[in-house]
């Protein structure tokens, strides 16, 4: 009589421990990343009152006469399937696609997370809403394109270092256009600009002439009128007035603009054919400036004077009657171009689908910053949860060795600008919150009719 109770009372606890489960899933259906859990029954002991026989010559065998003494809690057990994805548009919001888990520091301890809302601190940090280091890889610093993999550290992003991007000198410009013969501008001199850089940033004009050489009529003279700075001053002649002398002279390598006189194509620079530019040297002008801020040592290969290529320049006849000629820097996307860059700031912050973390300046410098490291792990469900989202190697999930993998060697990527919502099923929780809800009246009933029976037995006495 007694057992029927205790078995009740077994249901009742192990019933109560799922709708525990179930409540705190339903109160996460809206957490970021959250897992939902489920509850595995198990029976419990027996109690034997006649133990099994085996068959003889006069009786046959008997089985084991048991009576189980209730229920209990097998396992809580923690779904991996992935959530539903909520973009956010949030640069350092990110979600794994796949099974492997963000490190975070917390204390000098690593934890692990499915949660990407990642956000920056005071210092630069890439950190988690409540404070803890998002951990990865540094750059290589003998090659900043390429990630160094060592141990895990945090991530800095938005560090006073990565605010700004280096300037570079511009290396090349392009001349290009028709020159019309014609054109009686050429006596006096047809004028084309062009914006270059020197090695920290600053900015010039560069004023070029074209005119007509007076023994050839397919030739042509180039000539720098002016180079003026920020602030429109000519860097190479006197003011007007004496009271400003030029701080640098410049020269061309070669000057004369040379096109077949029957095709009118170009021929080369001087008169050579193939010489397809000049080069352009500014220099300090009697020693008034210490240094060559025209000349880039830190450039590969060093940059010594600017390239003018003239070679997509023509000499064609034209409806209007004058030249038309432009002076251009290569593409700012590419340094290989030549085109040179101002000092960068960092206006944005683009993380790809491997984790890497790039600066975008404003210059057009996209620079690498460094890259999320990613752990993974045998049994993912025997890691223990400790809160706020995180979570910690046991023996039952494996080891984190402290280096961590990249997300590709997974098999996996991560995606920008979006997080992992609760992988909740609302469906699925309410129905088996009905289940439980009927197991545990059904359980209560055993114990209301058990003190019944023992209420008649009593009543025997009577």
């Amino acid at each position: 009589m007694m057992r029927s109770l205790y078995s009740g009372v077994a249901g009742l606890k192990t019933h109560q421990t799922k709708m525990d489960v179930i409540g705190n899933n339903i109160a996460n259906v809206n957490t970021v990343g959250f897992k939902a859990s489920s509850v595995v029954f198990k029976d419990v002991l027996y109690q034997t009152t006649e133990a099994a026989t085996a068959s003889s010559d006069t009786s046959g065998g008997t089985k084991a006469k048991q009576i189980g003494l209730g229920t209990g809690v097998a396992t809580v057990s923690v779904s991996q399937t992935s959530g539903s994805a909520q973009s956010t548009n949030n640069p350092y919001d990110l979600m794994i696609n796949g099974s492997s888990f963000f490190v975070v520091s917390r204390g000098g301890v690593n934890y692990f997370t499915k949660v990407g809302a990642f956000n920056t601190d005071d210092a630069g940090n890439l950190v988690t809403g409540s404070g803890d280091f998002v951990m990865g890889w540094q750059v290589d610093p003998d090659d900043p394109t390429q990630i160094k993999r060592d141990t895990v550290s945090k991530l800095r992003p938005e560090a006073v270092e990565n605010q700004s991007a280096s300037p570079e000198m511009t290396s090349k410009t392009y001349m290009s256009g028709n020159i019309v013969q014609t054109d009686a501008r050429l006596a006096e001199g047809v004028p084309t600009t062009v914006s270059i850089y020197d090695n920290l940033g600053y900015s010039y004009t560069v004023k070029f002439n074209i005119t007509q050489s007076t023994t050839d009529p397919s030739a042509y003279e180039l000539s720098v009128e002016s180079i003026k700075d920020e602030n429109n001053v000519d860097i190479i002649h006197d003011s007007a007035d004496g009271k400003t002398k030029a701080l640098y002279e410049c020269s061309l390598s070669a000057k004369t603009i040379k096109f077949d006189k029957d095709s009118g194509a170009f021929v080369g620079m001087d008169g050579q054919d193939g010489v397809l530019s000049t080069a352009l040297k500014i220099t300090p002008k009697d020693g008034s400036k210490t240094g060559n801020v025209f000349q880039d040592s830190t450039q590969d290969p060093p940059v010594e004077s600017i390239e003018v290529d003239c070679s997509s320049l023509h000499m064609y006849a034209s409806k209007g009657g004058e030249c038309n000629v432009e002076t251009h820097r290569g593409s700012t996307q590419s340094a290989a171009l030549g085109a040179g860059r101002k000092v960068g700031k960092l206006t944005d912050v683009s993380i790809d689908t491997q984790g890497k973390i790039y600066g975008v300046y404003d210059n057009g410098v996209n620079k690498l910053l460094g890259q999320i490291a990613v752990a993974n792990f045998v049994n993912p469900a025997g890691l223990e949860a400790v809160g706020g989202n995180l979570y910690k190697e046991t023996k039952a999930s494996g080891e984190f060795d402290g280096i961590g993998m990249t997300i590709g060697a997974a098999g996996e990527t991560m995606t920008q600008g979006v997080l992992e919502m609760s992988n909740v099923d609302l469906s699925q929780e309410f129905t088996e919150m009905i289940v439980t809800q009927r197991g545990f009246q059904a359980n209560s009933r055993i114990i209301t009719v058990s003190d019944t029976l023992i209420e008649e037995l009593v009543n025997l006495k009577r």
